[in-house]
């Protein structure tokens, strides 16, 4: 029996601490690209970006006191020249553009690099070879700026690095969202990519008990991330960059307490209230990712398609774990131990996770 519950539960153990760091709240590198003005040779690009991440591409720590400061950027002045800008070569109507400045600023909970181009005329394009240096699951997001820049949400991965940079009046190109299919493909992709969402779905799942219990238990996380990922797309709640730190950290900590729950009590009545609350949490944490892409006119679409999206990812998921779960609880010890063990894991997940997003 000891070793049907290794065999079970071992493998899963393992892809948890091993996919701990891969959590999405810093996985994202937002830029911003213009021209001064519509026949004007100056190009300004503004790149924000988590330390970690930066340390990723360049050694910022200057000092090596475990933290970047101005005074560290300063000191890696001509690291991030080469580290960054020249890793991101931009081009106008198919030519090199010369970049004349660049500077870098510690902010409060992120690092924002800039730069200054001088660019022939023509539509500029940009290839994000940074990404070649970073872990599988990073991307540029590209944001609109100034007034008449075309909406939307246009983003480059390690398959898709380079990006045609939209202006006043141009259509996008590349890897825009767009459509309803489109933000339904988002959503799925965010759940499979996100492996807390994930680690706090298995732990609910884990006493979850019978069919009717899972669905009640689904159904209330359903409504509150859906309540709080609709009323932040549509602007009534904000999430600028520290709520967003702790909303993710609050997701971690969710994650500890269910964890915690499964190794401490024997009934769970009050299971539903809690993942209800958790929900809500959580939504905002969809509602940070969306943000990342940009709604633009599309909110509508947007909100519905990546909402069906995160559904059906979510229920793709519970189709999968319940029928071993359902077998499990056919065999008492063996599904005492499998919490025990599994419980454990996803516990000691959420405290990396929130000791990353609280202090890192």
């Amino acid at each position: 029996m000891t070793k049907d519950l290794v065999g079970w539960t071992l493998p899963l153990g393992l892809l948890l601490a091993a996919t701990a760091a891969q959590a999405h709240d810093a996985d994202i590198l937002y830029t911003q690209v213009r021209r001064v003005a519509p026949d004007s040779a100056e190009v300004r690009q503004v790149l924000t970006l988590t330390a970690p991440s930066l340390g990723l591409l360049v050694p910022a720590d200057a000092d090596g006191d475990g933290t970047v400061s101005q005074a560290d950027l300063d000191a890696r002045h001509a690291a991030l020249a080469v580290g960054v800008w020249d890793a991101m070569p931009l081009t106008a109507g198919g030519q090199a553009c010369a970049r004349t400045a660049h500077d870098a600023r510690a902010r409060q909970t992120f690092v924002e690099l800039s730069a200054t181009y001088s660019c022939p005329p023509g539509a500029l394009r940009q290839r994000y070879g940074v990404l070649s240096v970073l872990p599988e699951g990073y991307r540029v997001v590209l944001g609109s700026v100034g007034e008449g820049e075309a909406p939307g949400a246009l983003f480059a991965d390690a398959l898709q690095p380079t990006l045609s940079i939209p202006g006043p009046g141009d259509a996008p190109e590349g890897s825009r969202v767009s459509g309803l299919l489109g933000w339904v493909g988002l959503g799925i992709r965010h759940i499979f990519e996100g492996i807390d969402h994930l680690a706090f779905l298995l732990a609910v799942l884990l006493v979850g008990g019978g069919f009717k219990r899972v669905l009640l238990l689904v159904t209330s996380f359903t409504v509150a991330h859906s309540l709080t990922l609709g009323a932040t797309a549509l602007g009534w709640v904000v999430l600028d960059a520290d709520r967003t730190r702790w909303v993710e950290a609050a997701i971690a900590a969710s994650i500890i307490y269910v964890a915690a729950e499964n190794l401490v009590l024997r009934q769970h009545r009050h299971r539903a209230l809690i993942t209800f609350l958790f929900g809500l949490v959580h939504g905002f944490g969809f509602a940070s990712v969306l943000a990342g892409y940009g709604l633009g006119d599309s909110v509508a679409t947007g909100l519905l398609g990546f909402n069906l999206g995160v559904e059906l990812g979510q229920a793709v998921v519970v189709a999968v774990l319940l029928p071993p779960l359902r077998m499990l609880q056919r065999r008492p010890a063996l599904h005492r131990g499998a919490v025990r063990l599994l419980s454990v894991g996803i516990l000691m997940a959420g405290g990396f996770w929130l000791f990353d997003r609280a202090l890192g």
